[in-house]
């Protein structure tokens, strides 16, 4: 092996010469060797093999570490400076750990305690405003104390758990305050957030205190920099440089720091610190050219500073030659024979019973001759003499509890002795036990038929009704065979078992559980396991007739190895402690210990940390005849503190230092290395100090313990006899490490697994791995085995274990390990928040790195704030130690993960629910701010090209001007048919008897009609009410609220032959008087009505108390019932002079919440239905069915103005009726076979939502839609493409033609642009890039290619129309590759909007505006809707290529967000398909922030899984940070008549608190 080089060999440094009181040596009195190369081994011996601790050392390093933090008090040195040690030093150990919190002992260290406790401490003074989520009421009674049985276990590893927090030792052991000043004691002292968990207050709060606010939502854990020598070389030196990036003028919070009120004033300190921050979260972004759609995710760059490996290369080590023993058996079934037949009284096995009590003695006769018994009868008893079921080297399963260890061995050694292959498994409680479904893909794949189990475990099994065991999940068919020799039978005198020498045969499979939760059988050969017994016998120097006590598994690993192989090699007696008895009594081990006065035992520090909660009251303990304690997860690396707590403790019990035996094993290699027990106490074993930063660059990095984020390992001994070990790099081509760095360890030796049963590949990669020197050549011939240990070798040989490759988590190229995060949260007190064993990490994928995540199980009586202030902590105390971000924090109620057969968390599980949104968590944090860094950079918008270089005929910067046509609309004939009233008085003289409408009821009858000559009639004595009854004068305007139907359209034309100006009101709904009367009373003031027409019935209501309570009558203008109709005819009809004089106003409120009313005049009317007339052909002899409201835009204009104009028949189906009829209007369509027809996306929704299961039935009712040639949806939006889509396939099989299914365009200043039409090509469809689409570019992409959004075109142009699309800004003409504003220009425009308060002007430029270069003269109208042209390769009906029109959506809805414009929609389509419960939502911007408020259908449980799977998202497919999540009951988002969602009324709903959310989160 090559020397190590200076660095490397500081690197296992322990700890220092005041440590080395063993060896009684003083610091002072030390004498130097001169030789330098002498004195450094010197020294580095010293720092190697330097004992544990003293209580003084404790104490001065303690004062040093603590000193910077603790405010001094009267020259008070540290807090325990004056206090002498009490006793001797190891009473004084225990005196001081026992004021440790009630923490897992596995992850327990004192120095990283206090290393949390100082990190924590710094941010407890600066106190910023934390917006705390908010939750309902119901919701936090829900998950109160009485909803929860706390769980059974409360540690363990994700093996095992432990055996309840509430043992009635714990209270005093755990009791006394912690030795730190009140500065530590973090969130107790801190002051409570104001807000409360009942409402969610803290929209409002927050947007209050934001107005004098100003932190950058980058400031997170870091405000508080570490001290000055901890940041030179912490993990912030990552050349952060530049400047904090800044969100425009205000701010967000970062929820990072312990609540204080919110409204508060952020203190001067902190804002200087913000401002000055020198090292911000956020690495600096590379300069370079972004193209305008090419949105780079921002590359992490390497650390100039980052630490690197400097050592040589390591050369492999090799253990000890295998001592060749003439009397070991040359298999470990002629080693049973011999012990069998030699000494069948020799104790074998002794299982307990849970009171701790022998249950059954198994003696090496019993075991041979019951071994034998149960190989003949699986050989001979399975199927019949020709077909047996199990045949020599079948695979069969060994399905045994925990507690009874004696069927388990008899079961291993006679499928031995039958040469068949034991695969032990765990018993499956439950048909869905967490894990077990993996399981069961494993005998599957092993061909599993049988599975042998005992009497007891048989009867405990879930059965059928029927008495079977049934198929588990994923389970192949098993026979379920019972062991006890009462159910076998004799074997015949002749028959022997065949007992050959070790050989390659496989000897069993041990099952191994791989980070992804699926399960993998390692195989292991017959002579694999007898070296490897012989191994162990070796290094652990077992003799015959020992006692060993193992409370591990023995079905698997370490318990299966010593205490069931090994054992039985040597004629060893095992006492086997099973876990249940662990749960009852935690001391159990160490008694049995002492009663047998047994030499070995095995156990994991769960044990050993059981022990020191459980051991005060045991007077008479002696563990002086152990003479090994060995340690089975003592590669994990926060094993060492249970090791020393344990010491301190035990050695005044007879406990030596050199017994505790730390071992790495892993299922692939075996045991790879393991401390032998060794009698010269001279050598005390090694440790380091190395630095966490180091650590996660691969590198060993010597510190002090002085520094805050430092990982103290212990040596595991040295390489098992016979092995060789080597170091890889863990990624990539297996090439060996330097001396000084982190890698994989690999083993060669004939004791290991040799491979992943029934996987050639996996087994190729992990049992067949040749590593390479750095020069390239092969290091060995032979191949070598990953063992998935993460470690290095250091100074003699010993192996040191930092990690294992499940554990680890790649953030942002930096290494972090699983173990080290638990650790570090538990060290967060107080610790009575969540239970200590119940803590998953794991790192999922989100924008192409790895984000922590991080879940907890809640104690049931934890407050909401408590529980929020230590998420806080612990985000705090992670970011600052390991220097990473934590994506999201979230615990979930007690006793809700999934576990493992023996109580610990099964962490795939966990990381599927995640995956999922099944944990159903009760509080969750998400910190995306803080931890994703690698955003695309924002875009900086860049100044528009001038007109000079870019206008050459009809082209701008070399792409063609997007402009196009509608067909040319020709010249009316007549000029008199400018007026519609002339239009209705010519047809009720030339065609009287010709029905205009038919009005349909919600049976589908007719409930009334229409003629010409009644309409005109209607409408004259109409007209006659208004003159007599009203006194009203020509230009007056009348409110007509009616419900939809025939007396509208009357009332109508009544007004324009009285000279009146109409205005469609939709009438209040009457359940809902309160919200809906307020909107019909402001169109009534704003249109300057002077009068209401409307029914009898709406009279009545609006006199009604609930109208008077909401609006009072008094204020309302006269208010005409029309019910009854005088019978005279006025004196004269009104003729209009001014062909360009108002006809009517269209009245609507606008999706972002605005009421405007457009004033449409008389040639505008005429225009219009001339354009629809041509477009949809329309003549007297076609019918029409239109199912929309008629209140405003193309609805009203088609339900009552084009039947006069064109004279076709109009069905009107009112949409309300669906609603207790969803299949009104198709079975009108259809029994009417009416060809055309025009609806609503509500209308089209109800249909697909209310007759998605019943068109088989509609199908028997003779629904045919054969006939129908143009479906028309009539919106002011960009098309529903889905919607419309599942619409065409629901209703093919009634015969519907998917290309008859259009949409319709229009805006408030022109009320149709594009429309379907009859003729003309079908509507197309492109896909774009939603990248480009963010830059204002249009770039089409193929479909299903990554970021594509498809989009569908509005419908044909319509006659008469011109558009252009123009820069909203700059209002010049742009190309056609470019995303602008629709302008149009068309005879059928509006006029201007409609204000009584002289406001027109500010809205002027919306009817008539010029480009600033180009076509200068043309007047346009802005449509206020971002689209853009694309020239097909169509043709229209003019031969031309068809120009398409695409609509993405209203200009004033798109969100500026990042430099980028943002659409609502398409965020909210990634947010709807997040997650199954999630039915609809809607997105808008806050104080640039996004908020996200979706609706959840199911139980409040689910409201929190909604959280992070709502923010990933967002995340992945528009790299933005959502803000808040806010999760509300169905029907909160508000939607307006034509089914579009109102996220500006929702948004005042949000800031003004009125939603009444389940779950409110910020995502700071």
């Amino acid at each position: 092996m090559q020397p190590h080089p200076v660095c490397s060999l500081t690197v296992i440094a322990c700890n220092c010469i005041q440590h080395g009181h063993n060896a009684n040596i003083k610091a002072d009195t030390l004498e130097t060797p001169t030789h330098p190369p002498l004195a450094l081994s010197f020294f580095i011996y010293l720092y190697l093999f330097a004992g544990d601790i003293t209580q003084k050392g404790y104490e001065k390093k303690r004062s040093k570490l603590v000193r910077a933090y603790v405010p001094h008090a009267g020259g008070m040195e540290g807090p325990m400076s004056h206090r002498a040690p009490l006793g001797p030093p190891s009473a004084a150990r225990f005196h001081r750990r026992r004021t440790s919190g009630t923490r897992d002992e596995r992850y327990r260290s004192d120095v990283h305690t206090e290393a949390v406790q100082a990190v924590l401490a710094r941010h407890v003074e600066r106190k910023v405003a934390v917006p705390m989520p908010s939750k309902r009421r119901s919701l936090v009674v829900q998950t109160s104390m009485d909803a929860y049985t706390p769980p059974d276990s409360s540690s363990g590893s994700e093996e095992e758990a432990g055996p309840g927090d509430d043992m009635s030792g714990m209270e005093h052991w755990m009791s006394r305050p912690s030795q730190l000043g009140p500065a530590h004691l973090g969130s107790t002292s801190s002051s409570s957030s104001s807000t409360q968990s009942g409402g969610s207050g803290n929209a409002g709060r927050l947007a209050d205190s934001l107005a004098h606010m100003h932190i950058s939502h980058l400031a997170h854990a870091h405000l508080a920099h570490l001290g000055q020598s901890h940041h030179q070389q912490s993990h912030l030196s990552q050349s952060h440089h530049g400047k904090t990036s800044v969100l425009s003028s205000v701010h967000i919070t970062t929820f990072l720091f312990a609540g204080v009120p919110v409204s508060s004033r952020v203190s001067a300190k902190i804002q200087q610190l913000v401002n000055t921050l020198k090292q911000p979260r956020r690495p600096p972004l590379r300069e370079f050219f972004v193209d305008d759609f090419d949105e780079l995710l921002e590359v992490q760059q390497p650390d100039p500073n980052q630490p690197r490996p400097e050592g040589a290369e390591m050369m492999p080590v090799r253990g000890e030659p295998l001592g060749v023993v003439t009397n070991w058996p040359p298999s470990l079934e002629a080693a049973l024979q011999r012990w069998g037949t030699i000494s069948p009284k020799a104790p074998c096995l002794t299982s307990l019973d849970t009171a701790g009590k022998p249950l059954y003695v198994l003696t090496y006769g019993k075991l041979w001759s019951r071994s034998i018994k149960l190989a003949y009868n699986i050989l001979h008893k399975l199927g019949s003499k020709q077909e047996p079921m199990v045949r020599p080297g079948d695979r069969v399963a060994l399905v045994f509890p925990n507690n009874d260890p004696v069927a388990f061995m008899v079961a291993f050694y006679g499928c031995l002795l039958a040469e068949v292959v034991p695969v032990p498994i765990e018993v499956p409680l439950s048909r869905k036990d967490a894990g077990s479904q993996q399981i069961g893909f494993l005998l599957g794949s092993c061909g599993v038929t049988v599975a042998l189990t005992s009497d007891a475990c048989h009867k405990g099994l879930p059965k059928s009704a029927t008495g079977e065991i049934p198929q588990f999940k994923g389970w192949p068919k098993l026979l379920w065979f019972v062991t006890e020799s009462k159910h076998l039978s004799k074997p015949p005198r002749d028959w022997f078992p065949h007992i050959k020498d070790a050989n390659n045969d496989t000897a069993y499979i041990e099952y191994k559980t791989c980070k992804d939760g699926s399960v993998l059988g390692v195989t292991v050969t017959r002579i694999a396991l007898l070296t490897h017994c012989q191994a162990l016998t070796q290094s652990c120097s077992y003799t015959e007739a020992e006692t060993i006590v193992n409370v591990l598994d023995f079905k698997k690993d370490v318990g299966l190895w010593h205490g069931i192989l090994t054992s039985v090699m040597n004629m060893m007696h095992v006492i086997s402690v099973p876990y249940s008895l662990m749960k009852v009594n935690p001391l159990s081990w160490i008694q049995k210990v002492c009663q047998y006065k047994a030499k070995v035992a095995c156990v994991k520090s769960r044990d050993m940390h059981w022990a020191l909660v459980a051991h005060k009251d045991q007077k008479d303990i002696n563990l002086s005849s152990l003479r090994m304690l060995l340690v089975a997860d003592g590669s994990n690396p926060w094993s060492i503190s249970s090791c020393d707590a344990f010491l301190n403790v035990f050695q005044t019990k007879g406990l030596r230092t050199e017994v505790i035996c730390p071992c790495a094993s892993s299922p692939e290699a075996l045991t790879v290395a393991i401390r032998r027990p060794v009698e010269d106490s001279s050598q005390p074993p090694g440790r380091g100090v190395l630095s966490m930063q180091g650590l996660s660059y691969g590198v060993v990095r010597v510190d002090t313990e002085e520094r805050l984020s430092v990982l103290t390992v212990q040596d595991v001994g040295t390489v098992t006899p016979g092995g060789l070990v080597c170091v890889v790099k863990p990624e990539g081509v297996p090439q060996l490490c330097q001396t000084d760095e982190i890698g994989e360890l690999c083993v060669c030796s004939i004791a290991t697994g040799t491979s992943y049963y029934g996987l050639t590949g996996m087994t190729k990669n992990t049992f067949e791995v040749y590593p390479v020197s750095s020069s390239g050549g092969l290091i060995s011939e032979y191949a070598f085995v990953r063992t998935g240990l993460l470690g290095f070798i250091g100074p003699g040989g010993l192996v040191f274990i930092t990690g294992k490759m499940d554990g680890l988590i790649m953030v942002s190229g930096r290494r972090h390990n699983a173990d080290d995060i638990v650790a570090t949260a538990l060290a967060v007190e107080p610790m009575k928040f969540v239970y200590r064993g119940r803590i998953a990490v794991f790192s999922v994928t989100v924008l192409r790195d790895e984000r922590i995540v991080v879940v907890a199980e809640q104690r049931p009586d934890s407050t909401e704030e408590d529980s929020f202030q230590w998420m806080s902590r612990v985000l705090q105390a992670i970011d600052s130690i390991h220097g990473v971000g934590v994506f999201c924090l979230a615990l979930v109620p007690a006793n809700t993960l999934p576990k493992t057969p023996l109580g610990g968390i099964h962490l795939s599980e966990i990381k599927q629910l995640y995956l999922e949104g099944g944990l159903h968590p009760c509080n969750v944090l998400m910190c995306p701010h803080t931890c994703v860094t690698n955003l695309p950079k924002p875009r900086q918008k860049q100044p528009e090209i001038g007109p000079a270089s870019v206008m050459v005929g009809n082209l701008v910067s070399g792409k063609r001007i997007a402009q196009a046509s509608g067909r040319d609309l020709g010249q009316t004939d007549d000029n008199d048919q400018v007026r519609q009233t002339a239009v209705l008085q010519w047809r009720a003289q030339t065609t009287p008897d010709h029905i205009l409408y038919t009005l349909l009821s919600s049976r589908g009858a007719v409930s009334s009609s229409l003629t010409c000559l009644q309409l005109h009639k209607r409408a004259e004595r109409v007209a006659a009410l208004l003159m007599e009854r009203g006194g009203l004068q020509e230009g007056d305007h009348v409110a007509l609220v009616y419900p939809p139907g025939i007396d509208l359209i009357a009332a109508f034309y009544g007004c324009l032959y009285a000279g009146c100006v109409p205005i469609t009101v939709r009438p209040p709904h009457p359940q809902n008087i309160s919200t809906t009367l307020p909107t019909v009373k402001m169109i009534v003031e704003v249109s300057h009505s002077v009068c209401v027409m409307t029914t009898a019935v709406i009279c009545k209501l609006l006199r009604s108390k609930e109208a008077m309570a909401t609006v009072d009558i008094r204020n309302w203008p006269p208010v005409l019932d029309t019910d009854d109709l005088p019978k005279k005819k006025p004196p004269a009809l009104y003729k209009p002079t001014n062909p360009d004089g108002l006809a009517y106003l269209d009245f609507s409120v606008s999706t972002t919440g605005m009421l405007a009313g457009v004033q449409m005049s008389h040639n505008a009317v005429a225009a219009f239905c001339r354009s629809v007339k041509l477009q949809c052909e329309l003549y007297p002899s076609r019918e029409v069915a239109i199912c929309l409201d008629p209140y405003c835009g193309l609805g009203f204009v088609l339900w009552c103005l084009c039947s006069v104009y064109s004279g076709h028949q109009s069905i009107l189906i009112p949409p309300v009726e669906l609603e207790s009829n969803p299949a009104l209007w198709l079975l009108a369509v259809s029994q009417l076979r009416v060809r055309d027809t025009f609806c609503s996306y509500s209308v089209m929704e109800l249909c697909t939502k209310g007759l998605g299961l019943q068109t088989e039935a509609l199908k028997a009712r003779g629904l045919d839609l054969s006939r129908v040639r143009a479906c028309v949806v009539v919106a002011e939006e960009r098309p529903r493409m889905a919607l419309t889509l599942s619409f065409s396939k629901l209703f093919k099989d009634l015969g519907l033609h998917p290309r008859s299914v259009s949409t319709a365009f229009g805006c408030r200043v022109n009320l149709a642009i594009c429309l379907q039409g009859t003729s003309g090509p079908d509507p197309t469809t492109v896909y774009v890039d939603m990248r480009a689409l963010r830059h204002d570019r249009v770039r089409l992409v193929e479909r299903g290619s990554p970021h594509s959004l498809p989009l569908m075109e509005s419908g044909k142009i319509l006659p008469g129309v011109r558009i252009i699309i123009a820069n909203p800004e700059t209002k010049g003409p742009l190309g056609d590759s470019h995303l602008g504003e629709i302008w149009v220009h068309s005879a059928h425009n509006g006029s201007g909007y409609y204000s009584g308060y002289g406001e027109e002007v500010l809205q002027s430029d919306h009817f008539n505006s010029r480009l600033s270069f180009g076509d200068t003269q043309t007047v346009w109208a802005r449509t206020g809707y971002l689209g853009f042209l694309r020239r097909t390769e169509l043709t229209d009906a003019n031969g031309e290529r068809h120009d398409a029109l695409f609509v993405v959506g209203a200009l004033e809805e798109a969100m500026e967000l990042r430099g980028m414009r943002y659409h609502p929609i398409d965020i909210e389509t990634s947010v709807i398909r997040a997650h199954k419960s999630i039915v609809e939502c809607a997105v808008f911007p806050w104080t640039n922030l996004l908020v996200v408020v979706v609706e959840l259908e199911g139980s409040e449980q689910e409201a929190l899984d909604l959280v992070p799977m709502v923010t990933k998202a967002v995340l992945e497919e528009h790299y933005l940070i959502v803000g808040v999540v806010v999760v509300t009951d169905i029907g909160v988002i508000p939607i307006n008549s034509r089914g579009e969602k109102q996220r500006m009324h929702l948004r005042d709903g949000f800031l003004q608190d009125q939603l009444d959310p389940i779950y409110v989160a910020y995502n700071m």
